[in-house]
């Protein structure tokens, strides 16, 4: 996929998070590797009125504050590109303040192994990383070590974050850690709620590294 298309792409998963009710405004953010660099949404601009060239591209090999594009990248890129630099295996990253993640994150918990699918993360728990005002290199990270051995996090009073091998697989997990947030959310009001215990998790881990629709080689 030639750059500009991967441009629309973004553009276009962030009109889908708002349509969907996954973001609002233009609170939430998304970035793409793409070759040595990396693509994410302008700051404080609707997604509906974007266009492909409008997006900024930074630099994955320094940490310099330089972009190319017309317009400064979203206030988040601090973290975006350390996720990036840091984790091979993640090509994508999407953040968002949806509702339920974000009501837990105010509340300052990880979410435990309630649902196997917590697995689909990299581990038992998906933890809240430490507060830090927006923006700064303090945020990133706390990011960093909430996610470590882990493809998403909890940010305090903040939102959540989500990373994929691909944006669709990004988006994918951001939509699964909001359901997730929902369903622990009313599990804790509902009571007597069993989380799933380490062996099993151990087990659901190991399965999940076969989890889904690999390529024929």
């Amino acid at each position: 996929m030639n750059e500009n298309s991967v441009r629309q792409q973004i553009i276009d998963h962030c009109i889908e998070m708002n349509r969907s009710g996954l973001n609002q405004g233009t609170s939430g953010n998304i970035s793409v590797r793409y070759d040595d660099a990396m693509l994410i949404t302008p700051s404080g601009i609707p997604y509906e009125q974007l266009a492909p060239k409008d997006l900024a591209r930074l630099s994955l090999e320094n940490n310099k504050y330089e972009w190319d594009g017309p317009f400064k990248p979203s206030s988040e890129w601090h973290f975006h590109r350390a996720i990036l630099q840091a984790n091979d295996n993640l090509d994508a990253v999407v953040h968002t303040h949806s509702t339920f993640a974000t009501v837990l994150s105010i509340a300052r918990e990880d979410i435990p192994a309630c649902h196997y699918m917590i697995a689909a993360f990299g581990g038992n728990t998906v933890r809240c990383a430490d507060y830090a005002t927006f923006g700064t290199p303090e945020l990133s990270e706390n990011i960093q070590a909430a996610m470590t051995d882990r493809s998403a996090c909890l940010l305090a009073n903040h939102g959540m974050i989500a990373g994929g091998h691909s944006l669709d697989n990004a988006m994918w997990a951001a939509v699964e850690l909001e359901t997730l947030s929902k369903q622990y959310y009313h599990a804790k009001l509902f009571g007597n709620m069993v989380v799933l215990p380490d062996d099993e998790m151990n087990r659901v881990l190991e399965k999940f590294k076969g989890y889904g629709q690999k390529e024929k080689e």
